[in-house]
């Protein structure tokens, strides 16, 4: 097939995720029916082949140069196959071949020595070896030899398709790891690359999957199903045909593969550039010109779930550095604001529903990372928050959980996108009471400041009212409410991301400590630009939003025309 009409056909719908592989699938299934190549009445049909291999086979066991095949038959349960062309006839390995046969050689001959590790599962690759004496390596492993088909038989290597032609081993012979199924055609009749791509085939590994035996994480395909499976043999004449396209078309694949991530290469650097040139502008004519030129390219920068995660990342990082909203000179510094905070504070310290804590270091030009806004300050976040302090686990633990009552939170109902209360625990009233140092009210920022999810954070939503969390999460109270959208968008943002995961303690858990987490400096907008800022990245986000479920929409449409496209070049 011409290389721009395959690319024209094909390339296309092998845009959406695993395109390549499924184009590579249809090739083999294609090839295993008959439908790839057009098939020769001149050729000698299989039938008359498949006699002349078995009188071969006979002599061959008559000369005790090989052993007769104990089985015979199809395999039971195997899946009903599909029309064949007339030239062709079923057949098994069985029937052609021999399954794990044996070597004779001297112990002090070169062999090849190959563990799984050294068998590809990609179409065409084979294997590898390690230089071995035969005596060292002849007992305990699989047998095989040059021209020998191996089909890895263990999960996940079977579901990974890892198979392989033996050539090139010293003196022609080799062994290697136990969990290999192998086939070798002593007559020379049947070709070994044809019977290569057989067990590649959908037809045969799908097949395969439900007939594989034994327990989680040690299933294996059995040899019975390896050796009786329904094989469609083609005439030799045919087969030949058969391998030489089917290397032609999976060499197109390699091309289409490598322009595709080629492509999204060079377009993730460029999306990358952009927007690292966004985040670092300091003049408002740059980051005007580089953010027209994001926008302009929304759709074609922006058509996987990478880049928009990128652009996410971004639009918080612009929020959190002044950069993605004017300031206004008429809005009221930020400094009036923490002024205001901060006699709220000594109010509250002085009526005695606040304790008095340690006063923390201003901010240093040496703390921060990026120049901000005149109207803007830098702040502790223990400056800012009434309450900043993890939760605890109910004395009992997991005895107390009900299944109604107080929701008591953990780090895994914590996610950016809100709370997930799927596996959401409870505690009764009087544990709650009990733990009124843990309670959380609506507003409340919570973060999770342990484990993998280590800087997940959400805002405690109205409708649940109070709830307690575990010692896995932190609860940021905010002095003045008003700043909570603000304050959990900078929490998002690379810019604390990179305080939470580049200042965690502990040796065996990463975690943020209360005085940590209280120190970190935090860049505070004019309240007024606060809630400009929250609005726009709120506008952004629904735009990601829209750009993700236009590439959902995308990828399952390629998949569907993929799929229709299989199943009406394969249907009988």
């Amino acid at each position: 097939m011409e290389k721009e009409l395959f690319l024209t056909e094909f390339g296309h719908l092998a845009q959406g995720p695993d395109g390549v592989k499924k184009l590579r699938d249809l090739i083999l299934q294609l090839a295993v029916q008959g439908k790839l190549v057009e098939q020769d009445p001149n050729d000698e049909p299989a039938s008359v082949l498949l006699e002349r291999i078995k009188k071969e086979r006979a002599q061959l066991i008559s000369k005790n140069k090989i052993k007769k095949n104990k089985r015979a038959g199809i395999f039971p349960g195997s899946s009903e196959v599909y029309e064949i062309p007339s030239t062709w006839c079923l057949t098994s390995l069985y029937e052609i071949g021999s399954i794990n046969p044996r070597n004779e050689a001297e112990d002090e001959e070169d062999a090849g020595f190959v563990p799984m590790p050294l068998i590809s599962q990609f179409y065409g690759e084979h294997h590898s070896y390690e230089l071995k004496k035969w005596g060292n390596i002849k007992k305990g492993y699989t047998q095989f030899a040059d021209g020998d088909v191996g089909l890895a038989k263990i999960t996940p290597c079977f579901e990974n398709s890892k198979c392989c032609v033996f050539s090139n081993l010293p003196n022609g012979i080799g062994s290697g790891t136990t969990e290999l199924h192998i086939f070798r055609d002593e007559t020379h009749n049947v070709l070994s690359e044809y019977v290569y791509l057989f067990l590649k085939s959908p037809y045969f590994l799908e097949d395969g999957k439900q007939h594989m035996t034994g327990s989680a994480g040690q299933k294996r395909v059995p040899t019975d199903y390896f050796s009786q499976k329904p094989l469609p043999l083609p005439p030799l004449a045919e087969q030949k045909r058969i391998v030489a396209k089917v290397d032609e078309l999976m060499a197109l694949c390699d091309e289409l593969e490598a322009t595709q991530e080629t492509n999204i290469t060079l377009k993730r650097d460029c999306v990358a550039s952009t927007l690292h040139h966004l985040s670092e502008a300091s003049d408002k004519d740059e980051i005007k010109s580089n953010w027209s030129i994001a926008e302009n390219n929304f759709g074609k920068w922006f058509d996987d779930l990478e880049t928009v995660k990128n652009l996410r990342a971004t639009i918080l990082q612009l929020a959190v550095q002044g950069k993605l909203v004017e300031q206004d000179p008429n809005d009221e510094p930020a400094s009036v604001l923490l002024e205001k905070i901060n006699a709220k504070k000594d109010l509250l310290i002085k009526t005695g529903k606040l304790k008095k804590t340690k006063s923390l270091p201003p901010v240093t030009d040496r703390d921060v990372t990026f120049n901000i806004p005149r109207s803007w300050s830098y702040e502790r976040l223990g400056n800012l928050t009434a309450k900043l302090g993890s939760g605890s686990t109910p004395r009992g633990g997991s005895r107390v959980y009900t299944k109604e009552g107080i929701p008591f939170l953990r780090s895994q109902n914590v996610w950016n996108d809100g709370l997930r209360l799927d596996d959401i625990a409870y505690i009764p009233e009087d544990v709650h009471q009990s733990m009124n140092n843990t309670h959380v009210f609506p507003n409340d920022i919570l973060l999770n400041i342990t484990g993998a999810s280590l800087g997940r954070s959400t805002v405690f939503p109205e409708e649940l009212v109070t709830a307690n969390v575990s010692q896995h999460v932190t609860i940021i109270r905010m002095l003045f409410p008003e700043m909570v959208p603000f304050v959990h968008l900078g929490i998002l943002s690379p810019l604390v991301q990179r305080l939470v995961w580049g200042r965690q303690v502990g040796m065996a858990i990463e975690g943020l400590s209360k005085k940590v987490l209280e120190q970190f400096e935090f860049p505070i907008p004019p309240l007024e630009e606060q809630k400009r800022i929250v609005a726009k990245v709120d506008e952004l986000m629904a735009l990601c939003d829209q750009l993700e479920t236009q590439i959902l929409s995308s990828q399952t449409l390629n998949q569907t025309l993929m799929a229709s496209l299989c199943h009406h070049m394969t249907v009988n």
